[in-house]
């Protein structure tokens, strides 16, 4: 397919909610960005929210561009491209996701390990994201998005349902393994159907007894407080809250030769462990860092074969503030949608 023609300078203004220091996020008029040669233009019409977002608006994370627009787990159209961009036509749907960019020559790229490039780029971090009306992404950095899911159902598979696929990789998990979900947010959710759809028993600790229930009604075998002991040893046990205390509450869990996946990019600091009964017996502990797009492909192809129940609450774009206020204080059930229509 041809390319849609890029027209320079994209007049005009958009409105954004921008990152202006420390817990403060402000609604602005920016310009409309233009594409670099080898970028989309995207017309943005729903951006999933994220717990990466709160770590960026908070300061958790370093800022990397200042009053950055948050924000990588958006869908959209495409409404105008660079002079280097083949295979999309204008009004095609994509999805933006949080890697953006890799130099693609470094020795983690070129042997398929791209998440560690250590001059990867992310949406809403390093490039304006997805709270916003248009946004750029590199072409060949934008996902085609799986038929069966409203924009509202497939924005939280960008992020939330590619990075809890990758956790669920690196767990480890055997062929009808027990698997503990710690935490069960928006990623927790979409990942624990994937795994129980592919045979496991899922066993869901969490606080908030809304998500318990929503767990018992996806098909957890067990549902119960986040520093409760499971019902059964477990095989491999992915942590999604950013709670290090509950490292040794899961490896504790774990079964001889169990693994816990860390998922989240930040992580309160960890409690003590003690060797004998966290560690010992060939149990591991690994850490998620962003995800490659052999990773989005992968899952977003299991997501159009089995079909997800994505569990969303929609937000009108002038809500964003709110809307990462309710995730902060677990107010959300599943994922937080924003609507810029």
């Amino acid at each position: 397919m041809a390319a849609p023609a890029a027209t320079a300078p994209y007049p005009g203004l958009v409105r954004a909610w921008r990152v202006t220091g420390p817990g403060v996020l402000e609604l602005d008029d920016i310009p409309v960005p233009a594409p670099a040669a080898d970028e989309l233009l995207v017309r943005v019409s729903v951006c999933a929210v994220c717990r990466t977002d709160l770590h960026v608006r908070d300061g958790d994370l370093p800022v990397h561009r200042p009053k950055v627009v948050p924000g990588h787990e958006a869908v959209g159209v495409v409404a105008g491209a660079g002079a280097e961009v083949s295979g999309f036509a204008e009004g095609d749907r994509v999805g933006v996701a949080w890697l953006r960019r890799t130099d693609g020559v470094c020795r983690y790229c070129t042997r398929g390990a791209e998440n560690l490039c250590p001059r990867s780029e992310y949406t809403g971090w390093d490039a304006d994201g997805g709270y916003a009306e248009y946004l750029t992404v590199p072409a060949g950095y934008a996902y085609r998005l799986p038929d069966g899911y409203s924009d509202e159902q497939v924005a939280p598979l960008l992020c939330a349902g590619i990075i809890g696929y990758r956790a669920l990789r690196r767990a480890n998990l055997p062929e009808g393994g027990r698997l503990g979900v710690y935490g069960f947010g928006a990623s927790a959710h979409l990942t624990a159907q994937l795994a129980i759809a592919q045979g496991a028993t899922v066993h869901v600790l969490t606080r908030s007894a809304a998500a318990q229930q929503l767990a018992r009604s996806l098909g957890a075998a067990s549902a119960g407080p986040a520093d409760a002991r499971p019902p059964e040893p477990l095989d491999s046990a992915i942590l999604f809250a950013p709670v290090g205390d509950l490292v040794p509450v899961a490896l504790s869990a774990l079964d001889r030769g169990g693994t816990l996946s860390i998922a989240g990019i930040h992580l309160s600091d960890i409690a003590p462990l003690n060797y004998q009964r966290h560690l010992f017996e060939e149990r591991t502990v690994t850490s998620v860092t962003a995800n490659t797009r052999a990773d989005g492909r992968e899952f977003l192809a299991l997501a159009g074969r089995h079909r997800l129940q994505v569990s969303t609450t929609p937000y009108p774009f002038a809500a964003a503030a709110a809307a990462l206020a309710d995730l902060a204080a677990d107010r959300v059930n599943g994922a937080a949608v924003l609507h810029l229509s």
